[in-house]
């Protein structure tokens, strides 16, 4: 049995009702591609959107979680191996390091951040209505980002992005 293929699911923590619909739907759809959703595993907006959608559809779910332990009950009920640094935001390396692919959904500053580690770092990115106002768009890194207006349209794009880096 070969490496599972893992997509990490970035995005907000506060999120608008349409975005939590569309990354529940991605979670759904990674699910169903038998990859594992990582995200970063709070039981709010973008992860537990997205896990509950990978859930849902039976799939395997990982969350990088910023605290120790989840004394603080913010571990997303739909996460199956949470994964306490006790790191803060600097989990967001491991997030990025341990992806294959990452999928941006709308975010701030957080969200930002893993982009640009992700980039830095040679992995593809595929913004799903995330802005980036152009600046990720610019300079070495910029045929690494996609764009996709729909969960489907992200996965056909991830699907094409693991197919190249095979």
């Amino acid at each position: 049995m070969g490496k599972k293929v893992i997509v990490g699911v970035i995005g907000g923590g506060e999120a608008t009702p349409e975005t939590l619909a569309v990354a529940e739907r991605l979670g759904e759809l990674i699910a169903e591609k038998g990859w594992v959703l990582l995200n970063g595993g709070r039981s709010a907006g973008v992860m537990d959107a997205s896990a509950r959608g990978a859930k849902r559809r039976g799939g395997l779910t990982v969350g990088i979680l910023p605290s120790r332990d989840n004394r603080d009950r913010g571990t997303s009920e739909h996460i199956d191996i949470p994964i306490y640094t006790g790191m803060g935001d600097a989990r967001n390396c491991v997030n990025i390091l341990s992806s294959d692919v990452i999928i941006a959904c709308p975010g701030r500053e957080g969200t930002i951040s893993e982009v640009a580690l992700a980039l830095k770092n040679g992995k593809p990115v595929i913004f799903l209505g995330f802005e980036d106002q152009g600046l990720f768009r610019s300079g070495p890194h910029r045929r690494s980002v996609r764009d996709a207006a729909t969960p489907e349209e992200a996965v056909r794009k991830a699907e094409e992005v693991l197919a190249d880096r095979a």
